[in-house]
């Protein structure tokens, strides 16, 4: 395992334009198209800029005189002269000398709400924007008090940009269990109910009885301890159980009322509310929202679906191509046929990194994923630091209380008692990831195969991914020319994924022998692949093709038993697809089995003259053959023998080659495969694309174990021998 990092320092702007520009103040808040920045600075200059999971954000300049006089967050005290004042008018009644000696304290206060707030922690200054300052400051919860934590102020710097990034919908949250999102969903949304007029602010979460709780003893009671001066006039009950009205209370109209409104001054009201609403796919169809908060989205069991909510409620915020609203969406993960899969989805299309033509994610949200070792309660230090690692000397925590552990150690030593538990394991993997494969990770109940070693390789190749163990890119002819030599570019738009290349010398080796082309690195391995015929699908879905490389032994320079290609994708064409797979055999050199109940990828290889590529299904003797797999090659995939040899065959590869050994680990470092591994049902093949192409592959290197045997049928012998009467001088033969 590795430590994550959460954040970097960028520098994607020079820093004499910077420097000019905050001259002048002129830098806007918003997405900065030239530079690719999000700005969240409210005063016209920046000054670091930060990564935060592929979005570049640009922070405010630190102020040249922060105080020293304190070295961690601390909450102001709340003068005791103004906590006796509860409402606005009480305010308007004191006298003018009073209010005179308050004004700059409220309007330091509202400051700091709209720009954000500077202390210095530790000896470095630290920024926090208005929504953090809020909560910290203003929000009370169930323990008091918000302790300051540093994985929640870079929560609130991402929330921040997707506020201001007018592409975004706003973020979809991974989190760890206890991680605070409930209280901080709640404190935004007060803080921005209580500034917004004509407004309205919604809560969703995985039951309408769980939404309820969280308005009545999280949303209410955080507006209720506001300072006056935050607090609007407020309709209804002081702690209502359905709706928070923001706006002026309506009277009966007398001639009284009639007549002291007009000796006073008309009241004002924001006319803004917040309510919650029932879990289902249609909750909050037909509104419109500025902002949407989204509580255990994954965990929305059947038949309610989060995808399908979302698609409903993504339009209350927005009015045409203009994103009016935002939604605030966290949770940590069911497994996933319990709401997981599709919380799952959400969070994969709501990628930074991966946008349409209009500069949007697929889901329109960001997704943010702070791993479980930064947000941890009981390894917090003082001043809101995580203690990743066993200090050599105790350290304090923020809770009163000495940390002599390591967060990290702490956390794999639940993990090694739980490693008999597969189901304990998982749930306890979820609650608590370290990684975007633990927060997803499923139940154990249904997998064939052995877990155990399945889930050591995954948490061994989150380490190996991320320093470069595997490139990303793609396959392209030679100068364009087909059928000519292939090269492996990377690219990180690229479909395949590559853990080992040939070398030079045996690049590209084809065979041509009587104008078919066979493959020249045979014995170094095999390509399996479970393919498509058609392009596209009623349901605009449809499922991927998929590719795996396996090699064998062999005395080439090659790794021993290792997956060195992953393929799963669905091009926009089944002709792009074929393509892309003949030039990842070519360049190879390397033969493929495939289904040929999906016969055009095969039949496609043929016409281009690469039918020596195609092997033939191992079990069969080849005037066994039918016509059609003499012609074409392939294994078909309706017969139970095949299915049961493809199980065992992955079956055997995991028993031998996956996990953790005394070398390290196994050599396949493609966490998609193995996550399909996981998962396989072997009565409900067709949805595990991944499985059926890397069972082929091990099937197709170890195709000498499924020859069929040749039968002798043992024929009785029948020797007689001759019997001879030998009287006379001549034997004669007896009959």
């Amino acid at each position: 395992m590795y430590e994550q990092n959460l954040i970097k320092t960028v520098t994607p702007i020079k820093a004499n334009i910077i420097k000019r520009t905050n001259r002048y103040k002129k830098w806007e808040y918003g997405y900065n198209k030239e530079h690719d920045v999000v700005v969240i600075s409210k005063d016209g200059t920046i000054g670091e800029i930060i990564e935060v999971q592929g979005l570049c954000i640009a922070l405010p300049s630190a102020p040249k005189d922060l105080s020293k006089a304190t070295d961690r967050w601390e909450a102001a005290e709340y003068p005791k002269e103004l906590n006796q004042i509860k409402t606005v008018f009480d305010w308007e009644s004191r006298p003018e000398q009073f209010k005179n000696k308050w004004y700059a304290y409220i309007d330091e206060e509202f400051i700091r709400r709209e720009q954000g707030f500077w202390f210095n922690n530790k000896g470095t200054p630290t920024y926090i924007t208005g929504s953090h300052y809020m909560y910290l400051q203003w929000s009370k919860i169930d323990v008091g008090k918000p302790d300051f934590r540093e994985a929640n102020r870079i929560f609130y710097i991402f929330w921040e940009a997707c506020k201001a990034d007018d592409r975004s919908y706003g973020m979809c949250y991974l989190k760890n269990r206890r991680s605070g999102f409930s209280f901080m969903s709640s404190g935004e949304t007060v803080a921005q109910a209580t500034i917004t007029s004509d407004a309205r602010f919604g809560i969703l979460s995985k039951s309408g009885a769980d939404a309820k709780k969280m308005f009545t003893d999280k949303v209410v009671p955080i507006s209720t301890n506001y300072p006056f001066f935050f607090k609007p006039i407020q309709d209804g009950m002081d702690r209502p159980k359905t709706e928070l009205a923001y706006r002026v209370p309506a009277s009966k109209l007398t001639r009284k009322t009639i007549t002291e409104t007009s000796e006073r001054q008309i009241l004002e009201g924001l006319d803004t509310t917040i309510d919650w609403k029932n879990t289902g796919d249609n909750s909050y169809d037909g509104e419109k929202l500025r902002l949407l908060v989204h509580d255990e989205s994954g965990k929305w069991d059947k038949p309610d679906n989060i995808l399908n909510n979302w698609r409903v409620t993504k339009t209350t915020l927005r009015l045409g191509r203009r994103i009016i609203g935002k939604c605030m969406m966290g949770s940590t993960s069911n497994s996933l046929d319990k709401g997981g899969e599709n919380f799952k989805k959400l969070y994969y299309d709501s990628d930074v990194t991966k946008r349409n033509r209009n500069g949007q994610t697929s889901s329109g949200l960001y997704s943010l994923f702070i791993p479980m070792e930064w947000n941890y309660e009981g390894y917090i230090d003082s001043y809101g630091y995580p203690v990743f690692d066993t200090p050599q000397q105790p350290v304090f925590g923020n809770d009163g209380y000495e940390i002599d552990t390591g967060v990290i150690e702490f956390w794999e030593n639940e993990v090694e008692g739980l490693k008999h538990d597969n189901d304990g394991l998982n749930e306890y993997y979820r609650q608590f990831p370290r990684t975007e494969e633990h927060a997803f990770r499923d139940e154990a109940k249904n997998s064939i195969f052995n877990l155990t070693k399945i889930y050591e390789q995954i948490d061994y190749n989150d380490g190996m991914e991320r320093s470069g163990f595997i490139t990303k890119g793609s396959f392209s002819w030679e100068n364009g020319i087909k059928d000519s030599k292939v090269r492996f570019t990377p690219n990180k738009n690229g479909r395949f994924l590559i853990s080992w290349t040939p070398p030079k010398n045996i690049e590209n080796n084809v065979i041509i022998k009587n104008g078919v082309r066979y493959p020249g690195n045979e014995h170094m391995g095999a390509f399996g692949c479970d393919s498509y015929d058609i392009s596209g699908t009623t349901d605009g879905i449809g499922s991927n093709g998929a590719l795996h490389g396996l090699t064998n032994f062999s005395m080439e320079d090659a790794p021993p038993n290792t997956f060195f290609l992953e393929y799963i994708a669905r091009p926009q064409t089944a002709e792009i697809f074929f393509e892309e797979v003949l030039m990842a055999l070519v360049y190879y050199g390397m033969p493929i089995l495939a289904e040929n109940n999906k016969p055009r990828l095969l039949y496609h290889l043929k016409r281009r003259g690469y039918r020596g590529f195609s092997m033939n299904r191992p079990d069969k003797v080849y005037n066994k053959l039918s016509v059609t797999e003499k012609e074409i090659g392939g294994i078909p995939n309706t017969s139970e023998d095949i299915k049961q040899a493809h199980a065992a065959a992955i079956e055997t590869y995991i028993d031998k080659h996956v996990g953790l050994n005394e070398q390290g680990a196994g050599n396949i470092y493609f966490n998609k495969t193995l996550n399909d591994w996981a998962r396989f049902d072997i009565n409900k093949r067709t949805k595990f694309d991944a499985a059926i192409s890397s069972g082929l592959a091990i099937m197709a290197c170890n195709r000498h174990l499924y020859h069929p045997k040749q039968k002798f049928e043992k024929q009785p012998l029948n020797i007689k021998i001759a019997k001879f009467n030998n009287r006379g001088a001549r034997s004669q033969i007896l009959k």
